[in-house]
């Protein structure tokens, strides 16, 4: 029998603690275990009834199968060339079966591989994802194409559970109810890209400048490795990053069977050029583009944002081009005359270098380039060496020196003011010159405008409102009101045709005076701009030379409240144009749209033309909602008689070929040209308008609070360069076109006359001792006009003056 000791007893006593314990181990894991179980199966009975209630109520998806995304405003040119685009998403709609399979292959190797395979959820990319993601409030990770779409279409970009069922539940509900191709649709038209471009067709013209259907493999990996990180990690803002993802997703299109090792690697060495930001080759129709945006909004509302409408103009692309270009060269060459006005901004330049090139990226944000005029920061300003460095964005030194620092000389003088000085950390413009070196400029302060119109049918052509639409988006073309000069004398001149006025009818250049008896308020001495008197002189000899003393006899003879009556058949106000003699010089206002217009009358036959610019609208799918055919006017839109435009046009024609516009056949020699210089008084504004007879164009250069441009700066030297300049690029390859003269009139010694007047007759001169004879008189025999009383000249006069 053992004792106490002993080792059986001691064993006896040692094991029934044990087996006690083990015992309550095994009962509390059992019951550990069926509470999990019991917890597992609440949890799967509570997400089943969640489940159960969640789903009927989520969005409804069968308006996918007929997707319409949000879409543009597009504004195009005649030839079909995008002008401009309004809303917050470019988007091209491209159906499935128009994406190239190069396109769907690179998405799909790098989104969602067994897209074709799975139900729409990849379930072992889930449970990846939440094992990583395990405890923390945020999941993560891979997502298929139909759980992106879902995403994008319906849900919050936010990463939490709740939204992560939702997910699943619509990626569901989508795999249901759409085919896989409605999906990848879906999803290829709907992705954000960068650069506001939403849908890859978008994301090619944005990057690559070329349509979709024609990337290659290299462009399309690159496009499809944008969505990751659209907005930092895009060609344009991060070429280097997404260089290294394109080669991933090369990769990956080799891994998937999609692409051929000898693909693989020669897409790799493809040199991809990447369209800029700034793209300089578009068309700078930024006015066009904003009234096309405005009668459109005016038709459509908000939706104008949104339907994808097509606006087709009648602008035309080359034209545009090279209207945009003559009239900054013009405004240009004009602002090199002027003093230095100094540099717009001063900033303080920090010492450390890097904290030196943010200042610069900065301050240069809210100086953005305007076209060839480029913003930058003095660093560094050498006077005995005639040297200024200056830098751009992204840390770009420049150093200019030499005859590149004439136009801001007075800048960098001892003598200069504060203000106009330039020194480090002066914000200064810069652009290359003529012979391609770099030189300091400055933004000009004077604005133009050129507006060309095909005076057959009222086609605008093109249209520049201003120097930089940025800078101003005022558009000068239709909303400034100016005083149009000398410009307006040619429908003076074809009032008085109607009135038995001739081109040869000899009318006196001598003074005029109107004392304050006549006026009624200050004495009027006007004057040639020229100045002195010249004479007996033809009409046509009158309007070539612009003497404004000829001018007024005219008007004094066939009475202002006539010509003011006559000017409105050319579309011009009659309130903007008060019944006066500075009628006679321009002195109402008129815009250069109404302008040219007004000009399109002489070059057509006397046909009013309405300008036009919407040619056709149409929606996304190319159906046409708008259509506006251009036609030739009617008996119905005349507006004077053919022989008044024909003859008018020859003094027209004069003026051209040896008058104030000499310069106008001397350099684009032809024949078939017409037009007219103005200057107002004080020289505040300066025009020309000219035509052939397929296209007028009208320019003017002025400041925007009236001002004097300069005391030798009139319409000839500042506004006729700059429409040569146009019509040579213009009327390149248009055949010469005399006008043909109409029914009613004869050619007598060269000149031409109304039927009626040829042999005899008419006013054949004025001004002598008097005025001819009124309106309302016999017509002289040629060789002798009557002339008027001097008392009844005053009294007539005393008329014009009273209110």
């Amino acid at each position: 029998m053992p004792t106490e000791n002993s080792p059986d007893a001691v064993n006896k006593r040692t094991s029934a603690p044990a087996a006690r314990w083990l015992t309550w181990l095994l009962k509390g894991l059992a019951w550990l275990g069926g509470t999990l179980v019991a917890l597992a199966l609440c949890g799967v009975m509570a997400v089943l009834m969640a489940l159960a209630i969640a789903y009927p109520n989520l969005p409804d998806v069968s308006e996918l199968s007929n997707y319409r995304p949000k879409m543009p405003l597009r504004v195009f040119t005649s030839e079909g060339t995008l002008i401009s685009e309004f809303g917050e998403e470019r988007r091209n709609l491209t159906p499935i079966g128009e994406i190239p399979q190069v396109m769907k292959n690179a998405v799909l190797a790098i989104e969602d591989a067994r897209f074709y395979e799975h139900s729409g959820v990849d379930y072992v990319g889930v449970a990846r994802a939440a094992l990583a993601n395990l405890g923390r409030e945020k999941a993560q990770g891979a997502s298929t194409i139909t759980m992106q779409v879902a995403r994008n279409v319906y849900l919050s970009s936010e990463k939490t559970y709740t939204r992560k069922i939702y997910e699943v539940l619509l990626t569901f509900k989508l795999e249901h109810m759409l085919t896989k191709d409605q999906i990848l649709e879906i999803y290829m038209n709907q992705i954000f890209l960068g650069n506001r471009a939403y849908g890859f067709a978008a994301a090619s013209e944005t990057y690559f400048g070329k349509p979709l259907k024609d990337v290659t493999i290299a462009e399309a990996a690159m496009l499809a490795g944008i969505p990751k990180f659209p907005s930092s990690a895009n060609p344009i803002a991060n070429f280097a990053r997404a260089r290294e993802r394109q080669l991933y997703i090369i990769d990956r299109m080799h891994e998937n069977g999609f692409i051929t090792a000898e693909q693989a690697a020669a897409a790799k060495k493809q040199e991809l050029v990447v369209r800029p930001s700034n793209e300089q080759t578009r068309v700078h129709a930024e006015y066009v583009a904003e009234m096309v945006r405005q009668m459109m909004f005016a038709q459509y509302g908000e939706e104008t944002y949104s339907r994808g409408l097509n606006v087709y103009t009648s602008i035309n692309t080359a034209d545009q081009n090279v209207a945009y270009s003559a009239l900054r060269r013009g405004i240009l060459e004009y602002d090199r005359r002027q003093a230095y006005r100094g540099p717009e901004k001063f900033i303080d330049l920090p010492k450390d270098p890097k904290e030196r090139e943010e200042a610069v990226d900065d301050v240069l944000t809210s100086h953005p380039d305007a076209g060839e005029l480029m913003a930058a920061v003095v660093t560094q300003v050498n006077v005995n060496a005639r040297k200024v460095t200056v830098m751009r964005r992204g840390g770009q030194s420049v150093e200019v020196s030499g005859d590149g620092l004439r136009p801001v000389a007075s800048g960098l003088s001892a003598k200069a003011g504060p203000t106009i000085r330039i020194r480090p950390g002066a914000v200064v413009r810069m652009a290359k010159n003529s012979r391609d070196n770099w030189e300091l400029t400055q933004l000009p302060e004077v604005e133009g405008a050129l507006v060309a119109l095909d005076p057959r049918n009222g086609a605008v052509k093109a249209l520049v409102g201003g120097f930089d639409y940025d800078k101003n988006k005022f558009n000068h073309v239709t909303q400034a009101w100016r005083q149009p000069g000398s410009s307006f004398k040619p429908f003076i001149y074809s009032a008085a045709l109607e009135k038995g006025f001739s081109p040869t009818t000899m009318i006196n250049d001598t003074p005029l005076f109107f004392d304050s008896s006549v006026t009624g308020g200050q004495p009027w001495e006007p004057k040639n701009y020229e100045g002195g008197f010249e004479g007996p002189m033809t009409m046509k000899r009158g309007l070539a030379r612009s003497r404004n003393m000829i001018s007024i006899r005219i008007l004094q003879t066939i009475t202002p409240q006539y010509g003011q009556e006559w000017v409105t058949r050319f579309g011009f106000d009659a309130d903007k144009h008060p019944p006066y003699l500075t009628m006679a010089l321009g002195a109402g206002s008129v815009t250069p749209m109404q302008l040219a217009a007004g000009f399109a009358v002489f070059a057509n036959g006397g046909y009013r033309v309405s300008p036009f610019l919407i040619t056709r609208v149409t929606d996304h799918t190319g159906k046409v909602l708008v259509e506006s055919q251009a036609a030739a006017p009617t008996e119905a839109n005349r507006a004077i008689d053919a022989r008044n435009a024909f003859i008018t046009g020859t003094m027209l024609n004069e003026v051209a070929r040896a008058g104030t516009a000499a310069k106008a056949q001397a350099a684009l020699k032809r024949s078939d040209i017409g037009g007219k210089t103005g200057t107002t008084n004080d020289s505040m504004d300066a025009w020309f308008a000219g035509y052939q007879s397929t296209l007028v164009a009208a320019v003017w250069i002025g400041y925007d609070t009236p001002r004097n441009l300069g005391s030798r700066e009139t319409g000839g030297g500042l506004s006729l360069p700059i429409w040569i300049n146009f019509m040579q690029t213009a009327l390149k390859g248009v055949p010469v076109s005399e006008p043909k003269p109409p029914e009613g009139v004869v050619k007598v010694g060269g000149d031409w006359y109304y039927e009626e007047y040829a042999r005899g007759g008419g006013i054949s001169n004025l001004g002598g001792a008097g005025l001819g004879p009124r309106p309302d008189s016999e017509p002289a025999a040629e060789g002798g006009g009557t002339e008027a009383a001097p008392s009844e000249e005053r009294n007539r006069i005393l008329d014009l003056f009273k209110n």
